[in-house]
């Protein structure tokens, strides 16, 4: 019986609903029958060929291209065939059935099944044997997705980026200079009788300090990196009537949310996402915070304070033209005392006065006007550098919030490692077990060493047929 990652797979690779071309995918080993059997003929490796896809009593279903990538020269490693036709949805359940029905038909001259044991694929299983076939390591799989995902154009080229191998290269120098300081301080604990200092002739305390600002760099381009895929999440909080409504009708260059001089108006959350300098952020638009005796603008002053407890950036917002009456400031002062005791200390809070187009600007915190749109591009470049985006050279590639947290996991270790090495002899085990685990949370980047379970929640994200 064959493992699960050995069986073979198909699933339609296209997304769901019309279009002018879908396609079906199977990925297995010696795909040979399944293709004379569907296609009538051998194919050509590697090239189209257009030609009839018939049921099985020769019908056609559809007139269109198949390609056959024989392993190891295939997305996956292994055998794959591709099937290209109309893209309507009926067509392409026939086509899969096809594939089904053809894979478990007896073949006469073996005397079994043409393919055993195809099976519809899982979300990202395709991805998964790639990495599996060393096509790919985990970095690159994941980028695949995040290509797929991207929602800025920024992000697709830096997913980009890493699918072709940049992220990974800078995790590989990485690891090779840790893996030679690890073998000086295997070879000094090998060999302690030796009179030479290993350790001291081949300057371990400078490879260490420069590992450790490689480390700083690489995790300074994933922090970007991540931030673009990942996104910022902005909420505006403020009391009713502050013009928060209108702030996110200017971010977001159109009209989403009601606006009235009514307090209150705002009963739910409204969330647009927009893109500054290419990263993503998502805006969120809340109920003016104050006691109301109204059961649903209760229920969305709670819902409120859930979105801004789980905020990246709060903009506290006020209005300048209620700036100088004593029951405003109260109020403004009984939220921030509030904002102060739920919203956790590493999220960034920001005083904006709105209505500057009405009043006279505040001395501290930052004004603008919704309405006419001065000072939103300063506003802008401040939530960015409050989240602490550096503008994106060429280089940067897409990394996750996993990638970021193994990296200050290695930087940990070095840290620990830095102690232990100017102990010298009264800690060199220490010291080895230190780098053994900064290389161990390199390898979970990479995928050189990881769990199934974290294999299993990554590849379980993706489409299926990817």
């Amino acid at each position: 019986m064959l493992a699960r990652h050995q069986e073979p797979i198909v699933a339609i690779a296209t997304a769901p609903g019309r279009g002018a071309v879908g396609i079906v995918r199977v990925s297995g080993r010696k795909l040979g029958p399944l293709v004379h059997v569907l296609c009538g003929r051998e194919l050509p490796p590697r090239h189209a060929s257009y030609l009839p896809l018939r049921d099985a009593s020769g019908e056609p279903l559809d007139h269109g291209l198949a390609l056959h990538f024989p392993a190891p020269h295939s997305y996956t490693g292994e055998d794959v065939l591709e099937l290209q036709v109309h893209g309507g949805q009926v067509v392409l359940q026939l086509l899969l059935a096809r594939c089904l029905e053809a894979a478990a038909q007896i073949d006469p001259a073996t005397g079994q099944a043409v393919l055993p044991g195809l099976r519809l694929a899982q979300p990202g299983e395709f991805t998964e044997r790639a990495f599996l076939n060393d096509k790919l390591d985990l970095a690159q799989a994941e980028a695949v997705a995040d290509l797929i995902d991207a929602s800025t154009e920024a992000a697709a080229r830096s997913a980009s980026r890493s699918l072709a191998g940049a992220f990974s290269k800078e995790i590989g120098v990485l690891r090779e200079a840790l893996i030679q300081l690890r073998m000086l301080v295997e070879a000094t604990l090998d060999f302690p009788e030796e009179e030479i200092d290993f350790l001291q002739k081949a300057d371990a305390q400078g490879q260490l300090t420069r590992l450790q600002a490689q480390v700083a760099a690489v995790l300074q381009h994933a922090r970007q990196g991540s931030l673009l895929r990942e996104g910022i999440k902005v909420v505006i909080a403020g009391q009713p009537n502050a013009g928060k409504s209108s702030l996110l009708n200017a971010l977001a260059g159109a009209e989403l949310a009601i606006v009235t001089p009514i307090p209150g108006t705002t009963r739910d959350k409204v969330q647009q996402t927009i893109q500054i300098e290419g990263v993503p952020l998502h805006v969120v638009d809340t109920a003016g915070l104050r006691e109301s005796g109204d059961e649903v603008e209760r229920i969305g002053i709670a819902r409120a304070w859930t979105e801004i407890e789980g905020a990246d950036v709060v903009l506290f917002l006020h209005d300048l033209t209620r700036a100088t009456r004593v029951d405003y400031q109260q109020a403004d002062a009984q939220i921030a005392q509030e904002l102060a005791q739920r919203v956790p200390a590493r999220v960034p809070v920001l005083d904006i006065w709105n209505k500057a187009d009405a009043a006279a600007p505040q001395s501290e915190g930052l004004s603008l006007s919704a309405k006419t749109g001065a000072g939103l591009q300063t506003l802008r470049q401040q939530l960015l550098q409050t989240v602490g985006w550096q503008a994106a050279p060429e280089g940067v590639y897409i990394a996750r919030e996993r990638h970021v947290q193994a990296l200050h996991r290695v930087q940990s270790q070095l840290v620990l490692a830095e102690a232990h090495l100017m102990a010298r002899a009264q800690s060199l085990d220490l010291l080895a077990e230190e780098l053994r685990l900064a290389q161990n949370a390199l390898n979970e980047i990479t995928g050189a060493f990881s769990s199934d379970d974290l294999l299993g929640v990554i590849f379980s994200r993706f489409c299926i047929g990817k």
